[in-house]
């Protein structure tokens, strides 16, 4: 009977060390094979799709109109949030949330864009979710100074958004890979001074965005209006109006650290107009479907390292089977009358 017994635990005892080392194999193989969805997080169970802009001014800074009327355009042209954010001053959201905001429906958040310069050349970070007002660097070399601007929006409980690059040609592609501890990058505006499309042998923004991605930081890419000006006027072609640019966070609810969280995590996609049905991605690929409008036309393209072009589709949904040698895998989704949407990179492992 003991004998019996010990060539049983020792059968037992063999199988338990070939279940554990299947179930490190597993683990190891969903380690070097899955991508990542943001920084390795999964969007939550029941998730909403929450649509918002990280980037507005109002006459405590240099916009044309009251927070009072600039909340109020956001609300009423269907966006649930929005950040506030003027240059040097924090606007009090509190009496805003009072009076404009819903629950479940629409929320202001607060944020300060930091406006520094050097040589003259501007260079502007915004830090959302600011505690205090952060003043800019004021220095005398480009990345030193900005780099600065970007550990002080930190240390105040600021996400970091670096903005407009392009905007007096004052930041390149190798600035920003320098640079460290940012989260966003503005790839897409509605200001019409800031070059976003490059030009004269100039990256475009989103260009810069595939040269920062394939140094292997994690930026996420963000649309936003950039607004100043809510007022009409004859000549609007010099003008900052809002509704042109945003982004769409994927979170469990509507509230500040949720939104917070969701835009840190690269749960969001960015746009100037186009609208996403549903994105999803797992250890297979991406699959992506267009909130089709009447007469317009989509083409998906999807990129990876070095800004090449993987594959394009026109169906939808559009989708891409990973082969594990893109380095990441972002979308770019172009609509027949110049809309567009990006999709966060797709880290492979």
């Amino acid at each position: 009977m003991y004998l019996a017994d010990q060539h049983t635990f020792r059968n037992y005892r063999s199988i338990r060390h070939y279940l554990l080392l299947f179930t490190l194999l597993a683990q190891l193989h969903l380690l070097f094979t899955s991508p990542m969805f943001g920084q390795g997080t999964t969007p939550p169970a029941n998730s909403l799709w929450l649509k918002g802009n990280t980037h507005t001014h109002t006459l405590n800074s240099d916009g044309d109109s009251s927070p009072e009327a600039v909340v109020q355009w956001y609300r009423d042209h269907g966006y649930n949030f929005v950040f506030i954010t003027d240059h040097e001053y924090l606007t009090p959201v509190g009496p805003l949330n009072a009076t404009y905001g819903k629950p479940g429906e629409f929320l202001v958040l607060g944020g300060q864009e930091i406006t520094d310069s050097v040589n003259k050349k501007p260079y502007h970070a915004n830090g959302l979710g600011l505690n205090r007002v952060v003043m800019p660097r004021k220095g005398t070399r480009v990345v030193e100074s900005l780099q600065t601007d970007i550990l002080n929006i930190r240390n105040a409980g600021g996400l970091v958004q670096i903005n407009h690059p392009n905007f007096g040609w004052a930041l390149t592609a190798a600035d920003l890979k320098d640079l460290r501890d940012y989260t966003l990058l503005e790839i897409y505006s509605g200001h019409p001074l800031i070059n976003y499309l490059g030009g004269g042998g100039v990256p475009s923004a989103e260009e810069m965005w595939d040269s920062v991605l394939s140094s292997g930081k994690v930026v996420y890419g963000v649309a936003t209006d950039d607004s100043h000006h809510f007022k009409a006027a004859v000549d609007v072609s010099s003008l900052a109006r809002p509704g042109l640019g945003w982004i769409v966070v994927r979170t469990r609810e509507l509230s500040a650290d949720a939104v917070t969280d969701a835009i840190a995590s690269g749960n969001f996609y960015a746009s100037s107009g186009v609208e996403l049905e549903d994105y999803s991605t797992d250890a297979k690929g991406i699959s992506i479907k267009i909130k089709e409008k009447r007469w317009s036309k989509y083409r998906v393209l999807f990129i990876g390292k070095g800004g090449r072009v993987l594959a394009e589709s026109v169906a939808n949904p559009a989708r891409y089977q990973f082969r594990r040698n893109e380095g990441y895998v972002r979308a770019k989704i172009l609509e027949s009358n110049g809309k567009m949407a990006w999709t966060q990179p797709v880290f492979i492992k």
